[in-house]
This record gives structure tokens, C-alpha cells and sequence, in this order.
């Protein structure tokens, strides 16, 4: 019983992996899906006999539209791939090219906008830095663990290198040489 539910783990893992490399390496040729669309502003096709009508506002075709989508929806998915399967620390830096795609597929859907990729940047912004504060935190705790560094230490220095006299108190001990009134070494 446990070697079936092994084996069946192992085969949904086999075919999933397989999904996604197969959508990677067939990525180009869904790029180039736009092609298929007519190149006047209107567009009307049935779908499961629904009627569906697309009007291009803001741009000069329904293939310009096509060929915008695609080029930020083929990278978003690769960028997605790539989050969901990084195993690296680093791997929520992924997270801002992925945000500065999905809101150039967003602008290029508002009529009001007649270029896109023109206002992304204020919508980013808090994103970008909520993520740097995010992975400096997790870079700081990597080095520290790496190097032995004992942050508690940093306290009792001043930004020149001296030691912070009213702090000095609660370091010192009666046991301990008094050769400790030397600044840190931090290079």
C-alpha cells in the first residue's frame, strides 16, 4: 500500500514536471498565437455559441491588442514557473517582475490609457520595496548564521567605531580584563 501511494506520488510528479517543461519549451510558438488575429479594430467569433465582440480602442488592430497580451502573458507565465519552483533564498525578488507584468496586462485592458506601461511604476513602487525589505531581512540572517556574527554586539558600537559609553555598564564584568574598551574590529 505504501509503495503504491509512493509510486503514484512519484507519476503525478513525473507528469507535472513534464507540463511545465513541455509549456517552456513550446513558449515561443504560444507567443506567436497573435498572428491568428484579424487585423481590423473589430473583432467577432462564437465561442461554445456564445457571440463574443472585442472593439479596439486605443490601439490600431485586434492584433496589436493580440500581440500585447502575449508578450506580457508568455513571460508572467515563465515568471510564475520560475517562483513556484525556485528553491533558492533569493526567489521573492521573482515576485516584482511578476507584479510589473500582470500591470501591463491590466493598463493594456484600461481604455482610459493610450500607452501602456506608462503609471506601473506607482503601483510597484510599495511592492518593490516591501520585497527589498523582505530579502534583506533574509539576507541578514543568512550571513549572520554563515559568519558566527552575534548582532547583540553591534549595540555597544557607534557608527566611527567607539564604544557607547552608557551602554558600557551592562558589558562590563568584574571577571573580565579591562582591555575591552577598544573599538570593535568590523572589516
Amino acid at each position: 500500500m505504501q509503495q503504491r501511494k509512493l509510486r503514484k506520488a512519484g507519476s503525478l510528479s513525473l507528469l507535472t514536471g513534464s507540463l511545465v517543461a513541455a509549456f517552456i519549451a513550446a513558449s515561443p510558438y504560444f507567443f506567436y498565437l497573435y498572428e491568428g488575429f484579424p487585423r481590423s479594430k473589430t473583432w467577432e467569433t462564437s465561442f461554445f455559441g456564445l457571440t463574443l465582440k472585442y472593439e479596439s480602442i486605443n490601439f490600431d488592430g485586434v492584433d496589436v491588442v493580440a500581440w500585447i497580451i502575449f508578450s506580457k502573458t508568455i513571460p508572467l507565465l515563465l515568471f510564475l514557473i520560475w517562483f513556484f519552483t525556485c528553491k533558492h533564498w533569493w526567489y521573492h525578488a521573482i515576485l516584482v517582475p511578476i507584479c510589473m507584468y500582470f500591470f501591463q496586462i491590466m493598463s493594456t485592458f484600461n481604455d482610459d490609457l493610450a500607452f501602456t506601461d506608462s503609471v506601473d511604476i506607482y503601483y510597484m513602487a510599495p511592492i518593490i520595496l516591501v520585497a527589498l525589505i523582505f530579502l534583506y531581512t533574509i539576507r541578514m540572517k543568512i550571513f549572520d548564521r554563515i559568519h558566527n556574527i552575534d548582532l547583540s554586539e553591534l549595540e555597544r558600537v557607534s557608527l566611527k567605531g567607539e564604544i557607547k559609553h552608557e551602554n558600557l555598564k551592562s558589558f562590563q564584568n568584574d571577571d573580565i580584563d579591562d582591555d575591552d574598551d577598544e573599538p570593535l574590529f568590523m572589516g
